[in-house]
């Protein structure tokens, strides 16, 4: 172990430093603003997975769970307290194998759908494109539309954009307003394609290329609605189908999308959610943080061949992936949600802060009952909802939606952590480990002036005190909430709901205009500063 200062820049730089007895130097540079924060970071994907929809969002109006027009209403109100941003539906894998004209019109007289990728469960098609829209205008939240290239045709995807967005007296808009909607509704964000190198098709990117430009050829902007085009985009490593993308569609896409999942692997073993070692614990960490060299990496690609920044990049999958929880249904991806989950998505929102000259969207997977999920319903329909400690993390860093992102200086010790303790994706780093930062932290100014400060320390037995100076910024007060828990396995069930939620903060202290924050092993922290 040893201890470095991190510089939470765009750049990374590292420097040797030494301080055995715990107290940490920090700088926040409030007179270097950065960029905006996009809300959208904070975005969330809903597929047609599990019981992500069926139980998760929607129960349908005759349920005798408490809902809201067929929504559950519980978890409705649930997300309206995290303000969703941004939701991405109907997939995921789905995506290329729906077909959005089964899902309109009477409920009743909707065909049944086999959802071929999770699970071959068969499902009613009862939540469909008025009843996610619909939605979408009640959580007050940018739709994120994810369009079928792989089984579907280039009229269907452009009757589809017209039935949802045209208000003048087309075909499509005629058949909308006889099922019930006479408005068109907003919709924004399209994405053409999911995965079009696996699931979406197994194309080349190539290939691929070719049909985005085909498929995007067709899709109008009816009435006041213009389309945000997206691309879909690389998983993980895979940095030749960016460059190809980036050359052969090039600005005909707003944006491109990435991949990437906290995972060790596409065959075998993930691990448990809940029990696991603290070798484990490290690496899920490790592998989390990766993500900032890949992001570099497609950036790097993106800056060569758009440098004028036409084309943003969208982390629209990301998150933990770990084993389905015992007892579930196989294919339908319900994983619990400790401690460790809400770790790594502080330290990813962390990343996505840094880099948001690029990053405008991130969408973690998924919202409700799948992976590393925001909520989890109960299986056997009785109406129980928990909060995952991840829910508590996007609640807490409400405050840097918007906010304007401003660098940090922070020490921090590092830990050496195998990247090949599970069969691991990724083979890049020949020595076999990566270096871990025990601290983690992002800094903004919000629209009232005020100041954010979130801490991460995931160190499993050392607590910190950080001695921050602001620089450009004069602090008087400050207030703040903390997530913590035992141990790092923990996770909040039916039974105990509030075994991991945050509390008040009372252990930060102003004076003199530098900030002293007492940090906890395995905690982290959220303040505002005034």
């Amino acid at each position: 172990m040893r201890k470095t200062i991190v510089s939470l820049a765009a750049t990374i730089t590292l420097f040797i430093a030494a301080n055995a007895q715990g107290q940490v130097k920090a700088t926040i540079h409030a007179n270097q603003p950065g960029a905006k924060i996009n809300k959208e970071i904070y975005g969330q994907f809903a597929e047609h997975l599990g019981s992500c929809i069926y139980g998760g969002l929607w129960v349908g109006p005759n349920s005798p769970i408490p809902n809201i027009n067929g929504y559950r209403k519980d978890v409705f109100e649930a997300l309206k307290a995290i303000k969703v941003p941004v939701l991405r539906w109907p997939g995921g894998c789905f995506a290329d194998d729906y077909h959005w004209m089964d899902g309109i019109g009477p409920q009743s007289q909707r065909p049944s759908l086999r959802n071929n990728n999770w699970g071959g469960t068969i499902e009613d098609n009862s939540f469909g494109t008025h009843e996610f829209l619909n939605l979408c205008e009640m959580l007050d939240c940018e739709p994120y539309i994810s369009g079928n290239v792989g089984s579907g045709t280039v009229k269907e995807m452009a009757q589809w954009v017209e039935y949802m967005t045209s208000d003048g007296d087309t075909p499509m808009a005629r058949l909308r307003r006889q099922n019930g909607r006479d408005k068109a509704w907003h919709v924004k964000y399209f994405g053409i394609g999911n995965e079009a190198w696996g699931c979406g098709g197994n194309m080349t990117p190539e290939y691929y290329s070719n049909e985005f430009r085909k498929y995007n050829t067709y899709l109008r902007d009816y009435s006041n609605n213009q389309l945000y085009r997206i691309g879909s985009g690389a998983s993980d490593y895979d940095y030749d189908w960016t460059r190809v993308l980036m050359e052969q569609i090039g600005n005909r896409m707003n944006g491109v999308s990435l991949h990437y999942y906290t995972c060790s692997g596409w065959t075998g073993s993930k691990g448990s959610a809940t029990q696991f070692d603290n070798d484990q614990y490290y690496w899920a960490l490790g592998k989390c943080l990766e993500i900032e060299d890949v992001i570099k990496k497609h950036k790097a690609i993106m800056d060569e061949k758009d440098p004028d920044h036409h084309v943003d990049l969208l982390v629209d999958e990301w998150g933990t992936w770990w084993d389905e929880e015992p007892g579930t249904i196989a294919g339908h991806l319900y994983q619990q949600n400790a401690l460790r989950d809400a770790f790594v998505a502080a330290l990813s929102l962390n990343v996505f802060h840094r880099h948001t000259d690029r990053i405008v969207m991130a969408n973690i997977a998924q919202v409700v009952n799948v992976l590393q999920s925001m909520i989890l319903t109960d299986q056997e329909g009785t109406g129980h909802m928990v909060l995952t400690p991840t829910y508590h993390v996007f609640q807490m860093y409400t405050p840097f939606m918007e906010a304007t992102y401003l660098p940090i200086d922070i020490e921090s010790e590092t830990i050496k952590v195998r990247h090949d303790y599970f069969t691991d994706m990724d083979a890049s780093r020949a020595d076999g480990f990566r270096t871990l930062p025990l601290l983690s932290a992002s800094a903004a100014k919000a629209k009232d002036g005020s100041l954010v400060l979130a801490i991460t320390n995931v160190s499993l037995d050392k607590d910190q005190t950080i001695n921050a100076n602001i620089d450009g910024f004069t602090a008087k007060s400050v207030s703040g909430k903390i997530l913590t828990s035992k141990s790092v396995a923990d996770y909040n069930d039916f039974e105990h709901p509030d075994r991991v939620t945050p509390r008040e903060y009372k252990d930060a202290k102003v004076k003199n205009g530098e900030l002293t924050v007492k940090v906890p092993a395995k905690s982290l922290i959220v303040l505002t500063i005034k």
